[in-house]
């Protein structure tokens, strides 16, 4: 274990914050100093075919040590880091046996992580818990995700009598601006299907996520002086919080879960003569998602008809892009992917979290690209925030369920067709 607790914390120390507003790929020149390290690292632990292309995504092979043909299986993780929270000069702190009470992460600003708050801390009393120290994030999204799989691979290196087949490992970059399956070349990757490491807590394994879309809001309006202002002035802001307030009450983020869909209102900047509102729209439900957007075609045609005769043109002018799909269509058709992972778990007394991701992964987008791709936990807690920490426990065992997964689909016959769905069929 402190084995990957070394590696883990030499990923997270290294800054690889993307930004939203770059052209680039990678967004940031920064993300080069970990992908550079990495691969160096795969060639030293002996991994084969590695390479990293112009924009920096990074394949490997370890090569099948059986005889008898086995599909080709993929571990995928980003190295970037979200820029929710400064990613800059991480300091991981290191709480051994923890005792299920307050972690100071910063003594001076007075900052603690708590179980009060965030109570999933205590399932880790006894376990080393890997924090921040308050400025920062720590990186566990998805820096946990990489450490497993490269520890994963290490060890079947290490241990030639585990059989297993062709596994291919990829790291993207981007993945934290919605960007890092784009330039995923699925196949060069050559896998049959794949796993997304960048689940959170132990047990969880995932195969459907939000469809989304994001939508921009632009309002027109016309600034005149305000003693004079009677029957002339349009304010855009007050158009803004018009648009926002015939939004459905109670579907937000902080009022939904499972499979509620929401909309979140997350930027607004604006003046008298303009206002910008965006919004992501989500949602499980194909047809709900698809009303959802509608509603914001609505709303805008609405508020155009009523300031139609005083403006003269439209004034709230809305664009809706979709962002990525719910992977459960593609996954569904080759379940056993999931039932393998499932496995892998139980046999590692690892209960199974079998829920909806309320987000998206490179996995939603893989899957729509050809490389079915369910997500596994990674064990990290409360990302994109100083209150970020994971257990190195969580750790360990997701890196004992990639070794038990690579196993498990070397057993022939693991992918069989069970009866009962031959019997449906």
């Amino acid at each position: 274990m402190q084995h990957i607790i070394d590696r883990f914390v030499s990923y997270v120390t290294i800054d690889t914050e993307s930004d939203p507003n770059s052209k680039t790929t990678p967004s940031t020149e920064k993300q080069w100093n970990l992908a550079n390290k990495l691969v160096e690292e795969l060639k030293t632990i002996g991994l084969s075919d590695v390479t990293i292309d112009d924009k920096a995504y990074i394949m490997a092979t370890l090569p099948s040590n059986v005889d008898h043909e086995v599909p080709t299986i993929g571990f995928v993780s980003h190295f970037d880091t979200s820029p929710d929270f400064s990613g800059a000069n991480v300091k991981p702190q290191i709480v051994e046996n923890y005792d299920g009470k307050d972690i100071v992460l910063n003594a001076e600003k007075n900052i603690v992580l708590s179980p009060n708050y965030f109570k999933d801390l205590l399932q880790y009393k006894g376990q080393t818990i890997i924090t921040t120290d308050g400025t920062t994030l720590l990186g566990a999204d998805d820096k946990a995700g990489i450490t497993e799989i490269v520890s994963a691979m290490e060890y079947l290196i290490q241990h030639p009598e585990i059989k297993h087949g062709k596994i291919r490992i990829g790291f993207t970059p981007d993945e934290e601006i919605g960007r890092g399956a784009h330039h995923f070349d699925v196949k060069k990757f050559g896998a049959a299907w794949a796993y997304t490491m960048d689940g959170s807590q132990i047990g969880e394994l995932e195969y459907e996520n939000f469809n989304a879309a994001g939508a921009k809001i632009t309002f027109k309006g016309k600034s005149v002086h305000p003693g004079y202002a009677k029957g002339k002035m349009i304010n855009s802001m007050l158009i803004a919080n018009d648009f926002i307030n015939e939004l459905p009450k109670g579907e937000t983020p902080q009022e939904t879960k499972g499979y509620e869909g929401f909309f979140h209102v997350h930027h607004l900047t604006g003046s008298i003569e303009e206002t910008v509102l965006e919004l992501i729209i989500r949602d499980h439900n194909k047809k709900k998602f698809e009303k959802r957007k509608d509603l914001i075609a609505k709303i805008a045609k609405k508020i155009n008809k009523k300031f139609a005769k005083k403006f003269g043109e439209d004034i709230v002018i809305a664009e809706v892009k979709d962002q990525y799909y719910n992977m459960k269509e593609k996954v569904l058709p080759v379940k056993h992917i999931v039932n393998i992972a499932e496995k892998a778990m139980k046999e590692l007394n690892i209960k199974p979290i079998i829920k909806p991701i309320r987000g998206g992964t490179d996995g939603s987008q893989l899957s729509f690209m050809g490389l079915p791709c369910p997500n596994i936990f990674a064990g990290g807690h409360n990302f994109h925030g100083k209150y970020e920490y994971v257990p190195a426990e969580s750790m360990q065992k997701a890196t004992d369920v990639i070794v038990k997964i690579a196993e498990l689909t070397a057993i022939p016959g693991i992918f069989d067709v069970p009866e009962k769905t031959k019997r449906k069929k």
